[in-house]
């Protein structure tokens, strides 16, 4: 479903975004991606870490593009994971990869204990990190005005 669809659903809102909150989305990115990497965490603990990340970058991107999810509206993970393909033009497997984490998360925050592997914590981790590159380079190539030069 596209950005406008959604808006006209009441998925999405409209939103201003400024500077310094495209600022502190990616902090918060930053250190949830540091301590995903902390071996001594569970793998679990890791795995939402990352996915943290993951979905802090998905909504800086959605909120750097001029929209906000409408909290009270059901999945409003989903709608933030599937947007990136319209905001920064993530590939259809990247977000196919992504929903799926955020379907693992669903099961090991909210149902009965899942086990996560090391290995799809090592994914997750991985899909945050591009994530976190992937859309500081469209902010700055679409949205320099919201990003901090470095």
């Amino acid at each position: 479903m596209s950005l406008k669809a959604w808006l006209a659903k009441g998925a999405l809102r409209t939103h201003k975004p400024s500077r310094n909150e495209i600022a502190g989305l990616l902090a918060l990115a930053d250190r949830s991606l540091a301590d995903a990497g902390i071996g001594a965490l569970s793998v679990e603990g890791r795995f939402q870490f990352a996915y943290n990340a993951a979905l802090t970058m998905a909504t800086a991107a959605l909120h750097a593009a001029g929209f906000r999810t409408n909290s009270n509206a059901p999945g409003h993970h989903a709608i933030t994971i599937e947007s990136i393909e319209h905001t920064f033009g993530a590939d259809a497997a990247l977000v196919r990869k992504f929903d799926g984490f955020r379907r693992k998360r669903n099961r090991v925050s909210y149902d009965a204990p899942v086990a996560v592997s090391e290995t799809e914590a090592a994914e997750i981790l991985a899909l945050a990190r591009q994530l976190r590159h992937d859309v500081e380079a469209w902010l700055r190539a679409k949205h320099a005005a919201l990003i901090n030069s470095t």
